[in-house]
């Protein structure tokens, strides 16, 4: 499943066999998730995102499904005055992804799908630039799942409908399904409840996690994350990115 893993014979007959080849590439970023939670927990989702998809498409007549080597690394600020944090500016987000993209175009692999969990405004928008420069360059529209958007979003939990999301019961259910070693249980079982509309602070021009009163680097409700969830969460993020796959392979 894994594009690094084939030999550049291998690369080259993609597609040979009738299915039409298309790479993921994981997004996200290396940021504070609270005291509990891994600092790579964004780019953990997007990866666990693929696996899935490609496994469930391992099979399938159509499409070709091949995971990317990550890009972890994305534009992060508003978690600055909390240790771990690895931000990259905007032009180089949007250099590293444009290159990428153009690298595989230029190779005949036309069929990219951004997988991004990292939603600070700053970095989603630099994908969607990243998106629309691909387009005018290469007349290529390559795949771009866009979790925030409202219709997306609709079918996500209510913590993550109401904004009040990082690192709380959405984001820690979803490591624990992955990767539970990496949480620490115990203290995120003693975090209260934080609700916090980070869209609406956002919007009020607040850009960092204290001034929105995220002083522990969460907010929303991470005790009541649970492995179980998790799955449940990853079995519809899958569903929504095997239909991008299938969009994206159609054109």
């Amino acid at each position: 499943m894994n594009f690094a893993d084939l030999t550049s014979p291998a690369i080259a007959a993609l597609g040979s066999d009738g299915r039409v080849p298309v790479l993921l590439l994981p997004l996200g970023a290396v940021e504070p998730h609270g005291p509990h939670a891994p600092v790579g927990t964004d780019p953990l989702i997007s990866a666990g995102m693929c696996v899935r998809a490609a496994d469930r498409l391992r099979d399938d007549p159509a499409v070709r499904v091949l995971i990317l080597p990550a890009l972890p690394y994305g534009v992060t600020r508003y978690a600055a005055a909390f240790p771990g944090g690895i931000s990259v500016g905007e032009e180089t987000l949007h250099a590293l992804v444009t290159d990428v993209c153009a690298s595989l175009i230029g190779q005949g692999l036309p069929r990219i799908v951004l997988v991004n969990n990292h939603f600070e405004p700053e970095h989603v928008a630099t994908l969607r630039r990243a998106v629309e420069t691909v387009r005018c360059r290469h007349e290529v529209e390559i795949g771009h799942l866009e979790l925030t958007r409202r219709r997306a979003a609709a079918r996500l939990t209510e913590e993550f409908r109401s904004g009040s999301c990082h690192a709380g019961q959405y984001e820690t259910s979803l490591v624990l399904a992955d990767e539970p070693d990496l949480v620490d249980v115990e203290t995120m079982r003693e975090l209260p409840n934080l609700p916090v509309d980070m869209p609406s602070s956002m919007a009020a021009g607040q850009r960092d996690f204290v001034a929105m009163g995220m002083t522990d680097a969460y907010c929303g409700s991470p005790a009541e994350a649970t492995a179980e969830e998790g799955e449940a969460v990853f079995e519809t993020l899958t569903g929504m990115l095997v239909e991008t796959i299938r969009e994206t392979a159609a054109r």
